[in-house]
């Protein structure tokens, strides 16, 4: 589990065997930086809770990468110092010196951990874009020949979890392309070069302190323990630390596997953790709907939930014109403002987040779930004539509604619930639709 943006990771596992057609990458998003086109859940109301990813911004204070060695990855003798002391603090955790000593034979500094967690933040894709790839012909395709071949473990799971089985096929398929692309870093390497580089030192070092206990309780080896650069593991791409709280051994041979051939442990996993977050058994994660001409955008907002048949009375229908049946509390969103695809989400969308916060990876998992199933695709246009903005045009988009008197309450380049009530409030201000999307011609109308 963790955080957001479109970020497509193809880490080249060799296991493409099991796919009857054409592979895809991983798409799961990596970064908390958001695309203007991407609202992320932390956007008002139905709030997402903290997730498990790490957290992706540029520090000035951060180590230079080190360039000695082949291919940058040569010995470092800061980070071989900081290993010594790290034993220490990890010893006075309960981890054992044997464990240690295993687990750091031959661990170097991994240089291009690090450059690819300093470079993500400039990443910028629209939702649309990332859609398309997250629910391709080839993902869909893949996703239910996935579930065919594993239907028999997939009922059981959600027999007894409650979750899905065409939810638990998705984020499979988002994670890792349905185990395809599951990571081949060392973790261990991985989580001590990020702990060392000190930007965000405190999370990576209780991840590798997490993965250390994973190795010491026996459900895999140091060489098997393998992951994205991040930490991410297996076929679902848990953390460690999330691992640790929420793997179970569903095929009951003493081990929570995750990283085999065999995704059942993994599967498992990913719907227990689920329903310990609050998944509600047969409530969709959305609807797609249609809004009534003359609709006050000012509705539109993650704080502001009825039940669809309160919804209804205002004009808000699904797209074949009929009131969306009444399955709980449910917030409009707009992921491309007024002039994209509209949708009611319900209390599983905020579940979904707490795998990964961006609401492009939840949109990506609830739809590909709808198309696994047989559902239609998106019906709603998206203003595909648009581009996200840059980090920088972020930036400046806060400095100008603040110098405005639209107070964004800090300059971060990062699209969250006051940035948007910043922009709700200039565009009512300015006669234009208020759907808080903070788009290029915004921007250009600012300037």
């Amino acid at each position: 589990m963790r955080v957001p943006l479109a970020v497509m990771l193809a880490w080249g596992l060799g296991v493409a065997a099991a796919h009857a057609g054409p592979v895809e990458t991983s798409i799961r998003p990596e970064m908390r930086v958001v695309p203007v086109a991407v609202q992320t859940g932390a956007v008002q109301g139905l709030m997402a809770p903290k997730s498990m990813r790490p957290m992706q911004r540029p520090s000035a204070s951060a180590r230079p990468v080190s360039t000695g060695g082949a291919a940058g990855i040569g010995p470092d003798r800061g980070f071989q110092d900081w290993i010594t002391g790290f034993r220490t603090r990890a010893m006075a955790q309960g981890i054992r010196a044997d464990v240690l000593d295993l687990a750091f034979r031959g661990v170097s500094y991994d240089a291009e951990a690090v450059r690819r967690d300093r470079n993500q933040s400039e990443f910028t894709k629209t939702i649309w874009d990332y859609l398309d790839s997250a629910v391709s012909d080839t993902r869909i395709r893949n996703g239910r020949e996935a579930l065919d071949r594993h239907r028999t473990t997939l009922d059981a799971i959600e027999a007894r979890y409650g979750v899905e089985k065409t939810v638990v096929t998705a984020i499979w398929g988002l994670e890792s392309a349905y185990g395809t692309f599951r990571g081949q870093d060392n973790v261990i390497r991985s989580m001590a070069t990020l702990a060392y580089d000190g930007r965000r030192g405190p999370f990576f070092e209780e991840q590798l302190i997490a993965a250390l206990t994973i190795l010491q309780s026996g459900d895999t080896s140091p060489q098997t323990m393998t992951g994205s650069w991040a930490g991410a593991m297996g076929h679902t791409q848990f953390m460690p630390t999330s691992y640790l709280d929420h793997a179970v051994d569903f095929t009951g041979d003493g081990r929570r596997d995750i990283w085999s051939e065999d995704p059942t442990d993994a599967l498992a996993s990913t719907a227990a953790y689920l329903k310990h977050f609050g998944w509600v058994t047969g409530q969709p994660w959305g609807v797609e709907v249609q809004l009534p001409d003359g609709f006050d955008y000012r509705l539109a907002k993650r704080s502001i939930t009825k039940q669809p048949s309160a919804w209804s009375r205002l004009g808000v229908m699904d797209m074949r014109g009929q009131p969306v049946p009444d399955h709980g509390e449910a917030a409009i969103l707009l992921p491309a403002g007024g002039q994209g695809a509209a949708f009611l989400i319900f209390e599983n969308f905020s579940v979904i987040e707490r795998y990964n916060t961006a609401d492009a990876y939840v949109i990506g998992v609830g739809h590909l779930s709808d198309r696994i199933g047989g559902g239609a695709a998106i019906q709603g246009n998206w203003p595909r004539g648009d581009r996200a903005l840059t980090y920088d045009e972020r930036k400046e988009l806060q400095r100008r509604l603040t110098a405005g008197g639209f107070d964004t309450r800090g300059i971060d380049g990062r699209i969250g619930p006051l940035t948007i009530n910043a922009v709700r409030a200039y565009q009512v201000a300015s006669g234009l639709i208020p759907d808080g999307y903070a788009s290029l011609n915004l921007l250009k109308r600012l300037r």
